[in-house]
């Protein structure tokens, strides 16, 4: 018995030990989590529990010229309900007003949200959705509704904002203004002026801390944020929307007749380089058109006989030629170097006058000229092509600026046939918008300006940064060139390669190019066209440069040649700024439906710049044309429908209000 009693104790012992040990490493454990470890574990407590939220800073807007937003940020609210957090007697107190709220404001009656609202908190839901995407001003409203008015912890309203960037005109100019991104793998990507000028758009962040509740579900510890966010500036384009809105429908409805791959059109304020309308025009398959790429800025080619002008330039300037000097077409070809030159024109154009052979576009006569004057010196011609900029990118704050290539003496890939071939636009590669900043200065009497495509950098009422005129080049050539190049360029719209252009009641000056190019496509070898159209209008007073290019037209339609596929775009450019409106000086003509054409731009201008007193009658007129005319007189036009006018909301002759709101309904 003893023994037994012995045994019995030494198990209770053994017991009594094995507790100990494990009490003691208990102790042991929990010591070295507070005082050792205590540090580490309490932060990954609160790294999982507490966490830093970005609050995105408002990104500025871009407006056009006029005032028009281009792109703007739309703050959308998300607002949820935390069922737990208010007291019994808040919630009893407040759910039947909150209901009544709500339902005025969102919507759906209000035993809805009574029973939803008495369901979530019997759940225990912690984030009851009750409405999303809404505006700030309903954002504000439903955050002073009783109970949310006491906030986060009292009143259980929890807010969500997500910002999404609009863009009101739609999808004109719509690589131009551009956009921002991350692209999957995390980069930061963007094109146009939003990713150019994001240093200014994008503000600074805000930050605040939010607790995690339940289900990866996330709540602000505190109604006021640690860092308010500070918003970003406004960059002010120099697009304008009606110009723009011309220029975009003008080139579409080219586009569309002549089935072409692609085009651009650019119009360019001349003296000061504002970019006032830019579109870039891609066929899908389907057959429609969007802004894919920016041509303009970003495609490099063979420009043609555009290229021309610096031909007549150089000569001209050199003395090496004079525009009355004779040329023998010699029946339409030439031969340099085993390489045929030929003239659209089948057997040429006989004997000419250098002038005249500009005008008609005769490959014989100008590359003749050029050879004749420079073969023994190519490098005299090739400096002139560098002193003119274009053999260099223009600099540009856009990504992915085609670079322009023009051959020199010094370069491997000279050969015989380089210069002869650069008289008449081959062999060469610039972008569109180069060669119109070329035809700009002649229209700014020699002075080569930069296109911009900001005037300026905004934080409401002030003025952060303004972008001054740029001048690259003062004075491309004698006054003696501009005044004869000039004269040349206005008789090719008057009688020359664009005569199908003219109109005795404005006038334009420019130069066709058709060039053809070959690439190789589905395993062969396919010619196709690239039509162009560059000029300034009007002649005698330029206000605007404008170029259209328009690549790869249907040749089935048997028509690719510049005057036909561009020049209308063109035209359609300058005839919707200038004189296809209708004057609103007299009441009576615009009941009648008149439309009066401008005989001379100075009148026009004149009376465009001012003050329009009444709304003019636009029944039957197309739409595009209307939205141009009442935008010109700062009406706010809203559209209903395509097609002609049918109806306006302010009656023709009645006092006319800036800023104020027509709508138009278009059949």
């Amino acid at each position: 018995m003893a023994v037994e009693d012995k045994n019995i104790s030494y198990r209770i012992y053994l017991f009594a030990f094995a507790i100990l040990l494990m009490a003691s490493a208990i102790v042991i454990k929990l010591t070295n989590i507070q005082w050792v470890e205590g540090d580490y574990y309490r932060k990954l407590a609160k790294d999982r529990s507490v966490k830093r939220f970005v609050i995105p800073a408002n990104k500025g807007n871009i407006y056009s010229s006029d005032g028009s937003l281009l792109a703007t940020s739309i703050p959308n609210y998300y607002i949820r309900f935390d069922a737990v957090a208010p007291t019994s007697e808040n919630f009893q107190k407040n759910i039947e007003p909150l209901a009544d709220s709500l339902s005025m404001l969102l919507g759906k009656p209000k035993s809805f949200y009574e029973r939803e609202l008495t369901r979530a908190r019997t759940n225990k839901n912690r984030y009851y959705l009750i409405a999303r995407n809404l505006s700030y001003t309903e954002y504000v409203k439903i955050k002073s509704f009783p109970l949310f008015n006491l906030g986060v912890y009292k009143g259980g309203i929890i807010v969500d904002q997500q910002t999404v960037r609009e863009h009101p005109i739609g999808k004109i100019a719509e690589r131009t203004i551009g956009y921002e991104r991350i692209t999957p793998d995390g980069t930061p990507d963007g094109k146009g002026i939003e990713w150019a000028f994001r240093n200014y758009l994008n503000g600074k962040d805000g930050r605040i801390w939010k607790q995690k509740i339940a289900k990866g579900q996330w709540k602000p510890i505190r109604d006021d944020n640690e860092i308010e966010p500070q918003d970003g500036y406004d960059v002010i384009s120099t697009i304008d929307v009606y110009i723009q809105d011309i220029a975009h429908h003008a080139l579409l409805k080219q586009l569309e007749l002549y089935e072409a791959e692609h085009g651009c059109v650019v119009v360019m304020e001349t003296k000061t380089g504002h970019v006032k309308a830019i579109s870039n025009l891609g066929r899908a398959k389907d057959g429609s058109y969007y802004e894919t790429t920016n041509y303009a800025i970003a495609e490099s080619h063979e420009p043609g006989s555009t290229y021309k002008l610096a031909d007549l330039m150089a000569l001209l300037e050199d003395k090496k030629a004079d525009t009355s000097d004779v040329y023998n077409s010699f029946g339409g070809i030439m031969t340099y170097s085993g390489k045929k030159v030929r003239d659209s024109k089948e057997g040429g154009y006989g004997k000419i006058s250098l002038a005249r052979g500009f005008e008609v576009s005769s490959n014989t006569i100008m590359v003749q000229a050029v050879y004749n004057a420079y073969k023994d010196n190519p490098t005299q011609f090739v400096n002139h092509l560098h002193s003119y900029g274009l053999n260099k990118p223009l600099g540009l704050p856009f990504k992915g600026e085609g670079k322009p290539y023009i051959p020199h003496p010094k370069d491997a890939r000279w050969s015989a046939i380089s210069l002869p071939w650069m008289a008449f636009g081959y062999g060469v590669s610039i972008t569109p918008l180069q060669t119109l900043t070329y035809y700009n200065a002649v229209a700014n009497n020699g002075e080569m300006v930069k296109p911009q495509f900001v005037s300026e950098i905004k934080a409401w009422n002030k003025t952060i940064k303004k972008y001054d005129k740029e001048v690259i080049n003062p004075k491309i050539c004698s006054d003696e060139t501009l005044k004869k190049v000039k004269a040349v360029l206005a008789n090719a719209v008057k009688k020359g390669t664009g005569a199908k252009l003219y109109s005795k009641d404005f006038s334009m000056a420019g130069k066709t190019g058709t060039a053809q190019a070959n690439y190789a496509k589905k395993g062969g070898s396919e010619k196709h066209y690239i039509s162009s159209f560059v000029g300034y209008f009007p002649a005698d007073e330029p206000k605007y440069s404008c170029i259209v290019v328009v690549h790869e037209p249907n040749t089935a339609k048997n028509n690719y040649y510049g005057a036909d596929v561009a020049g209308p775009v063109f035209k359609r450019v300058a005839q919707k700024i200038f004189t296809d409106s209708p004057t609103t000086n007299e009441v009576k003509n615009l009941q009648k439906k008149e439309k009066i054409q401008e005989k001379s731009y100075s009148d026009y201008y004149a009376k465009a710049e001012t003050k329009m007193s009444l709304v003019p009658n636009v029944h039957g007129m197309a739409g595009m044309d209307a939205v141009a005319l009442l935008g010109n007189l700062g009406l706010k036009v809203k559209v209903i429908g395509i097609g002609k006018v049918k109806k306006q909301s302010l009656s023709a002759g009645e006092r006319l209000e800036k800023n104020k709101t027509i709508t138009l309904e278009l059949s």
